[in-house]
């Protein structure tokens, strides 16, 4: 029987609401069993993460702890780096040979998707789909077909998502930490507290 699993993947650091907000609607509106959330290891357009991985997958854990549907996935935590997607999603494909893929992400990583390595293989083939939610604030027309010219074949696996993604940044999140501002409702308070008892992103990285 075949599992439909969506990814949800970024560094997390920290982790906020629109991240749950992608995975929860993403999960209804595709009718998926599960939400992989996938903290990444060593990204390839960062020198380095705010605080460590370690950090990271705690609040991350923290963060999804309350929805049944979503599981924190260590897969590119747990091996070296650098970590490419293609990689990931191969290593997914291997230990869940019987699942079916969509890969959940916002307008902005969208738009970015021909600078990924090897996207044509990634998303081309019909294996994995990609699924799309609008973010406020980004200019500019969203379509499946928009990468047609650089990835031939992506608009067919290409599914916009109806609900909007709330516009939070982890960038925001850190600066409003930084200059004493409110977060709340922008992270979980469970999440807050661990910022606050661990004394995360006080000084910069």
């Amino acid at each position: 029987m075949t599992e439909k699993i969506g990814l949800v993947g970024g560094t997390f650091d920290p982790p906020h609401i629109a991240h749950l907000i992608l995975g929860e609607h993403g999960r209804e509106e595709l009718h998926l069993d599960r939400i992989f959330y996938i903290p990444a290891g060593t990204p390839p357009h960062k020198d380095h993460t705010r605080t460590s991985d370690q950090h990271r997958a705690t609040m991350t854990q923290i963060a999804i702890g309350d929805n049944p549907h979503f599981e924190l996935c260590r897969v590119d935590l747990d091996r070296p780096g650098p970590h490419y997607t293609i990689d990931t999603v191969e290593i997914l494909r291997a230990q869940y040979p019987n699942a079916d893929f969509t890969f959940i992400m916002g307008e902005d990583m969208f738009r970015d998707l021909p600078n990924w390595r090897r996207a044509d293989g990634l998303f081309t083939d019909g294996r994995i789909k990609v699924a799309v939610m609008r973010r406020l604030g980004v200019k500019g027309e969203l379509r499946a077909d928009q990468h047609e010219h650089a990835l031939p074949g992506l608009a067919r696996n290409v599914i916009m998502l109806k609900s909007p993604l709330v516009e939070i940044s982890s960038t925001d999140v850190v600066r409003r930490l930084r200059h004493g501002e409110s977060v709340k409702y922008l992270v979980t308070e469970p999440v807050l507290t661990y910022i606050r008892q661990n004394r995360l992103y006080e000084e910069e990285a």
